[in-house]
C-alpha cells in the first residue's frame, strides 16, 4: 500500500467508473494486478464495502500510469 502527499495545486484522474478524483483528495493507493485500488474517503475505505476506485490499465491508461510511477 503506498500512501501519496499530493501538490497543492489541483489535477484529476479519470476512475474506471466514469468519475474524476482530485489527485489532492486520495489518501491511499493499492496496487492490484493491471489495476490500482484508490481511497478517497477522509476517515478511510473498506474495500470489502466497494468504497474505494479502480483504475485499471486496460481502461484508462493515462491515468494509470500516472499512478503507477510512484510504486516504481
Amino acid at each position: 500500500m503506498l500512501y501519496i502527499i499530493m501538490q497543492n495545486h489541483p489535477t484529476y484522474i479519470k476512475t474506471d467508473d466514469n468519475k474524476i478524483i482530485n489527485e489532492n483528495h486520495i489518501r491511499w493507493v493499492k496496487k492490484l494486478t493491471d489495476c490500482l485500488e484508490v481511497c478517497t474517503k477522509s476517515t478511510g475505505c473498506n474495500t470489502l464495502h466497494n468504497d474505494t476506485h479502480k483504475i485499471c490499465k486496460c481502461n484508462n491508461l493515462i491515468s494509470y500510469n500516472k499512478l503507477i510511477k510512484h510504486f516504481e
